[in-house]
């Protein structure tokens, strides 16, 4: 299954890339990974609401231009469902043989996704009610994706 992992924002700490590194060569033991950053916008300082949905909107546009109409999307938000390690795996399962081109992951950035984004996902997932850094989360994410692959 081709899985591809769309995050707003560059990691920039060396022992983040490294941790990300290790998970991706587990994920490519099973899976076709891609992984694609988008910039995050600039914003002021101090910004008000709308400036906040205005950056959104440019994160989520760049991120739309790169799903294709066949890929089933996975939006991480805090809103979303939750999933036991053992159900995540499932759910993957039976997305993976559901004839889609390949499963996308979306990681906002600091502001979150934008609304189109998130409608255009086929559902949403939480990690956990609690809010992680996107660098973080994209380790979270692979790890998760890796455990898959050392469970079978």
């Amino acid at each position: 299954m081709k899985i591809k992992i769309i995050s707003v924002g560059k990691l920039k700490e060396d022992y983040l890339r490294e941790a990300v590194e290790y998970y991706k060569k587990l994920v490519r033991k099973q899976h076709v990974l891609e992984e694609l950053e988008i910039n995050d916008e600039k914003a002021p300082e101090n910004y008000s609401q709308s400036q906040i949905e205005k950056v959104k909107e440019k994160e989520g546009q760049n991120i739309v231009d790169h799903i294709q109409d066949r890929d089933y999307i996975i939006a991480l938000d805090i809103k979303g469902k939750t999933y036991t390690t053992h159900k995540f795996q499932e759910r993957i399962s039976f997305i993976s043989k559901q004839g889609y081109g390949g499963i996308v992951f979306i990681i906002g950035g600091s502001n979150g996704l934008s609304p189109q984004v998130l409608n255009k996902a086929n559902e949403k997932i939480s990690f956990s009610p609690m809010t992680f850094p996107h660098q973080l989360m994209r380790i979270i994410l692979l790890e998760q994706l890796a455990r898959n692959r050392m469970k079978r």
